[in-house]
C-alpha cells in the first residue's frame, strides 16, 4: 500500500474522519504527487519550497482554486506530512509552518421565509417524486440538518413517539464523522414523511440494506446502474441529484440562484431559531454544533423541550405549506397522522 492510501486508512480508522473528508484528502494528495512527479520527485522527497509552490502559485494558476478552496488542500498536506514524520516515513516534516491562505469571513446566505414557501409549494403532491421532494425539503427547513445527514437517512432513523396524547417524530441524523443527534420534527414534516412512506410507488422498490435497514429517500432512475443491481444502497438518492431537483424548483419559482442550495435552508432554520430568542445551547444542539447521544428509551423526556422549541420557531410554522391546515387540526385535536 502506498503512502497516500496508508495515510487515508489511518485517517479513517484512527481519527474517525468521514468518508467524504478522506476522499477530499486523497484527491488533494494525488494532485500533489502529480505535481512532484513533474519535478522528478516523490512524496517523501518534497521540500518546504515544493509544498509552498504547490499550495500557492500552482493551486492558484493551474488548479484555479480561490483562497478559500485552497484551505482543504493545505490541511491535507499538513496532516499527511505530520503523520508521515511521526510514523518514521520521512526524516523531517517539510509541511511544518505551511500557512493557510488568508480569506475573509463569509457570512452564510439564508433563504428567506417567502422563498422557502415558494420552493416547497412547487412540489406536486399528486406525483411520487413531488411527495418525496416535499418531504425532504420539509426535513431540511423544519429540522436544519446538513444535506449529508438528510440523504444518509434510513427509515429506521425515524423515531415515532407519543407526547401528550399525540404522535411525534424525532429524526436521528448522522453527520460530521458519524456523530449522531436527535431532532424533533414539526408536524408538517411528519405528515409529509407519512405521505411518502405510504405512497404506493414506494412499495415495489427494494431499498433493503445488508443490515436489514431500509434506505429512506430513493432514486427512481439511474441508467449507470444495471437493473439487477439497482436495489439497496444503489437506490439511495444522491446529494447531487437532489441538488438538481432543488435548482429546478427554485428556478421555476424565481428564487435567486445564490439561495438555491440546501445549506441556505439550514441557515434559514438557524436564523429563525436566533430570531425567536431560542437559548444558545439549545440552538447548538438542534444545529448539531454539539452532539448529545440519546437512546430511544429516553426519547420522550429528551425531545419534549426541543419539540416545543421546534413547534414555536420552525420556519414551516411561519409559512404556508401543502399540509398546514391538517397540521393545525391535528395539533388542536392531538391526533395522529394517518
Amino acid at each position: 500500500m502506498d503512502l497516500i492510501e496508508s495515510y487515508i486508512t489511518w485517517l479513517e480508522h484512527n481519527r474517525g474522519r468521514a468518508e467524504r473528508t478522506a476522499a477530499k484528502y486523497r484527491q488533494a494528495l494525488g494532485r500533489l504527487a502529480a505535481f512532484l512527479k513533474q519535478r522528478g520527485q516523490q512524496l517523501h522527497q518534497a521540500t518546504r519550497d515544493d509544498l509552498e509552490a504547490f499550495t500557492g502559485l500552482h493551486a492558484h494558476q493551474e488548479l484555479k482554486l480561490a483562497p478559500r478552496a485552497r484551505r482543504p488542500l493545505v490541511a491535507a498536506i499538513r496532516g499527511f506530512y505530520t503523520w508521515a514524520f511521526q510514523h518514521g516515513h520521512i526524516a523531517g516534516n517539510p509541511a511544518a509552518g505551511i500557512d493557510y491562505p488568508k480569506t475573509g469571513r463569509r457570512l452564510p446566505r439564508a433563504m428567506s421565509l417567502g422563498n422557502a414557501e415558494k420552493l416547497l409549494m412547487q412540489c406536486d403532491l399528486g406525483d411520487f417524486l413531488g411527495v418525496r421532494d416535499a418531504a425532504i425539503l420539509s426535513v431540511i427547513i423544519g429540522c436544519g440538518p446538513r444535506i449529508s445527514g438528510v440523504m444518509g437517512l434510513n427509515e429506521e432513523d425515524l423515531i415515532w413517539y407519543a407526547d401528550a396524547g399525540r404522535e411525534r417524530l424525532a429524526i436521528r441524523f448522522r453527520e460530521k464523522g458519524d456523530k449522531e443527534r436527535l431532532v424533533p420534527a414539526p408536524t408538517e414534516t411528519a405528515l409529509l414523511i407519512h405521505a411518502y412512506l405510504g405512497h404506493h410507488d414506494l412499495e415495489g422498490i427494494d431499498r433493503t440494506l445488508p443490515t436489514g435497514e431500509r434506505v429512506l429517500w430513493v432514486s427512481t432512475m439511474n441508467r449507470m446502474i444495471p437493473p439487477h443491481e439497482y436495489h439497496g444502497e444503489a437506490r439511495r438518492l444522491s446529494d447531487r441529484r437532489f441538488f438538481k431537483r432543488l435548482r429546478l424548483y427554485g428556478e421555476r419559482a424565481g428564487i435567486p440562484i445564490e439561495e438555491l442550495h440546501p445549506h441556505a435552508l439550514r441557515h434559514l432554520f438557524g436564523t429563525e431559531l436566533a430570531e425567536s430568542d431560542v437559548d444558545l445551547l439549545v440552538r447548538q444542539d438542534l444545529l448539531g454544533h454539539a452532539d448529545p447521544k440519546t437512546t430511544q428509551v429516553y426519547t420522550t423526556l429528551a425531545m419534549r423541550k426541543k419539540a416545543a422549541v421546534v413547534d414555536q420557531a420552525s420556519p414551516l410554522r411561519k409559512m404556508r405549506t401543502p399540509v398546514s391546515d391538517l397540521a393545525r387540526h391535528l395539533e388542536r385535536s392531538k391526533g395522529r397522522p394517518s
